[in-house]
């Protein structure tokens, strides 16, 4: 299993168990699922459970999400205006820059203007995760919603420095 990783931080932030795609050169696009996870029991969103398998009447916890953010356990995190997000991926770039200074995946950098401009004209219906570590100076993956195969999926998007 690939398990691609955030270079400034080494978060972990998908593998390549899920549906992933290259866009432009520049940005990895992830399709997740929605699903429900109750103690270690994984439920689809749509599934019906048996009937043997009726609620007895105890306490569970569940949590509901899209699976990629859940099993790579990136946590939410948010910008008020599309003028802070972008401070922060110019950061974010010139220290991608210096690590990369002098290798050949230096100049994919470059690529990310397109895509990124397109996802940011949808910036209001964006959500925004960081890998689990959270530190303010590592990569924040993009989540959006896509008709793909005439259903609605949630799609995570993030940079091809992984």
């Amino acid at each position: 299993m690939k398990v691609f990783k955030d270079m400034l931080t080494g978060d972990e932030m998908f593998t390549d168990t899920y549906k992933y795609e290259e866009v432009d050169d520049a940005l990895y696009m992830v399709i997740g699922k929605n699903i429900t996870v109750t103690e270690d029991n994984i439920e689809l969103e749509g599934a019906n459970p048996s009937a043997e398998e009726a609620d007895e009447g105890t306490d569970t916890t569940s949590q509901s999400g899209v699976d990629v953010v859940i099993y790579m356990r990136l946590q939410e995190t948010g910008f008020q205006v599309k003028r802070d997000y972008l401070a922060y991926m110019k950061e974010y770039l010139e220290n991608v820059k210096a690590k990369l200074e002098g290798t050949p995946e230096a100049s994919k950098l470059t690529s990310i203007q397109k895509p990124l401009t397109d996802l940011l004209k949808k910036f209001k219906d964006l959500q925004f995760f960081t890998g689990e570590s959270m530190d303010p100076d590592g990569m924040v993956v993009l989540m959006d919603y896509k008709d793909i195969d005439g259903e609605e999926r949630p799609v995570s998007t993030s940079q091809n420095t992984v």
